[in-house]
């Protein structure tokens, strides 16, 4: 089974949030770029991956058509994790990590939809068995720096079942009023590396008081893990969906300073470099892998059926934001705080070509 063409495919689509949209990017964060990978088979096999695009589409786009795809074409597309490695070697001098890393995660991602459709079987099961059929998801709001505001989507979500709910908001101010509308549901906090040490360290320390699950990436950079110790007080913390590669991971999980690592199947190189790093994870006591997905395309649906093939069971993280359009008729969503599995093979679905002709960008 040979890769006979690859198509690169961005879209965008335009979301609502019921915020200002600023704040977590570099300006307003209003619609969802997404650079989808169509690879196609000698034998009619078609495998579908997304490559990480949020404001650095078009880099994207041009790493895979000028210097990815060119050494794919005649390739044996039944190994995902051998095309992985020879990429990852022939491409070190140009960046393993970054925009070059976050293109072999789409190809990635289509050829592991491609060896579960050549088997006839979900994603999961080729990813070592389908454990569940259903997850735990939570509401990962965006950051909308109004604690008014912030506590009436914290109030919304709770209403529609969500036990778990994730803030992006880094001020007290904003994140006091969201406490006081959880009815009892578990509070997770993301700051992204917006806090110094000091004051990462007395605000873990007042939510470890208000019995918060985990805060993610308090402080700057990321991968400074014995910073993250130094401010956790108790707190649980979690981090990575900056990182690439298992080789980041490997030392984050061993600096025993993050609780919950969590990879981003488009950033991270794909599935092919997930499941080391959750075989390490299994390995490694008192560390459970959350995947990070804040992504509505195949990268939403590998991210479902890796959850679902994980030894331990995590929670899903579902961007709470309304897209004008989902890519697929019969998106999974979350239900009272659940969502479905697809049980079709491979990826479970196919994107909608009126979808796709509706929001393409040449």
């Amino acid at each position: 089974m040979k890769i006979a063409a690859i198509d690169v495919i961005r879209l965008d689509i335009p979301f609502e949030d019921g915020g200002t949209g600023l704040g977590m990017t570099p300006s307003a964060w209003n619609q969802l770029d997404m650079v989808l990978v169509k690879i196609t088979t000698d034998t009619g096999i078609i495998g579908w991956g997304e490559a990480f695009a949020y404001y650095c589409a078009r880099p994207v786009v041009a790493m895979l058509e000028d210097t990815i795809i060119p050494m794919l074409i005649g390739a044996d597309a039944s190994d995902p994790q051998a095309i992985s490695q020879m990429l990852q070697r022939k491409l070190c001098l140009f960046g393993r990590y970054g925009i070059t890393i976050f293109g072999l995660s789409g190809i990635d991602i289509a050829l592991w939809d491609i060896r579960a459709k050549a088997a006839g079987v979900p994603l999961a099961e080729a990813l070592g068995g389908l454990r569940r059929d259903s997850l735990t998801a939570y509401a990962s709001l965006v950051r909308y720096g109004d604690g008014q505001v912030a506590r009436a989507f914290t109030a919304k979500a709770r209403s529609e079942g969500y036990d778990f709910i994730k803030l992006h908001e880094i001020s007290r101010a904003a994140i006091q009023p969201c406490i006081e509308v959880l009815d009892g549901a578990e509070l997770m906090v993301d700051v992204n590396c917006n806090w110094p040490e000091h004051e990462a360290a007395e605000m873990a320390a007042w939510l470890r008081d208000n019995g918060t699950l985990w805060l993610e990436e308090p402080t700057f950079p990321p991968e400074d893990y014995a910073q993250m110790g130094r401010i956790a007080g108790g707190l649980a913390i979690s981090g990575g969906e900056n990182l690439c590669t298992q080789w980041q991971f490997a030392d984050m999980i061993r600096s025993g300073h993050v609780r919950y690592p969590q990879p981003s199947v488009t950033k991270v190189g794909g599935l092919s470099e997930i499941l080391p790093i959750a075989a390490l994870a299994d390995h490694t006591p008192g560390v459970t892998l959350m995947p990070h997905s804040p992504y509505f395309g195949p990268g939403y649906l590998a991210t479902l059926h890796l959850c679902a093939a994980l030894r331990d069971a995590p929670m899903f993280e579902f961007l709470y934001v309304e897209p004008k359009a989902w890519l697929y008729r019969n998106m999974p969503l979350p239900q009272a705080g659940r969502i479905a599995v697809p049980q079709g093979v491979g990826l479970g679905l196919e994107p909608d070509p009126e979808i796709i002709a509706r929001y393409r960008r040449e």
